[in-house]
């Protein structure tokens, strides 16, 4: 994605902040930006600007931003955000057709055995805690779908370097050895 359509993004979001939406994101970004700066921020687009010189917003990096949208209970922008860094994330490519089996098998086992320690593989995984949040107000009742939406995630932001190896490794990590096992099992041998 080209920085034409991420600035038209935060355009877009700015002008969907209300004042008072500005105003909290200015008291979030207070350790950032210094008071005298934070003054004179009167819209939501100097404030991305003078994120972006800082090194805390640009187009492969939006958790910053997207963590005070759902702060001051944006989470409709947050998500805009975030499904933008997927889009423009390079490694959108696909891992080989035999990897991408083997990791249709392993989401349908561990979607049938994570249960409530889906949070702690998400974490293990790497995803941020504003991806996880995101997950699970999609499907809050829901375990299943929930494991489901955080592997097709993770995938997503792995693109052709997920591997069914990286999932065991990260079930094991988190003490789910039955689940790791039961994932090896079900796969083809080589």
């Amino acid at each position: 994605m080209s920085s034409l359509q991420f600035n038209s993004l935060l355009l877009d979001i700015s002008n969907q902040l209300t004042e008072k939406q500005l105003e909290d994101l200015k008291f979030l970004c207070g350790d950032m930006l210094g008071k005298r700066e934070l003054e004179k921020i009167s819209s939501g687009v100097r404030l991305f600007q003078l994120l972006n010189e800082r090194r805390k917003l640009g187009a492969d990096n939006t958790d910053c931003l997207s963590r005070f949208l759902t702060q001051i209970q944006r989470q409709d922008l947050a998500e805009r955000l975030e499904s933008f860094e997927s889009q423009a994330d390079p490694s959108d490519v696909l891992p080989d057709k035999e990897e991408r089996d083997k990791l249709c098998i392993a989401t349908e086992v561990i979607v049938e055995n994570l249960g409530k320690n889906w949070r702690k593989m998400g974490r293990r995984l790497g995803l941020t805690e504003v991806k996880i949040d995101s997950v699970s107000k999609r499907h809050p009742t829901d375990l299943e779908e929930t494991t489901r939406e955080l592997l097709k995630e993770w995938r997503r932001s792995r693109g052709a370097q997920a591997q069914t190896q990286e999932l065991i490794q990260a079930l094991r990590a988190c003490m789910l050895n039955r689940t790791a096992d039961q994932v090896e099992d079900s796969l083809p041998s080589c």
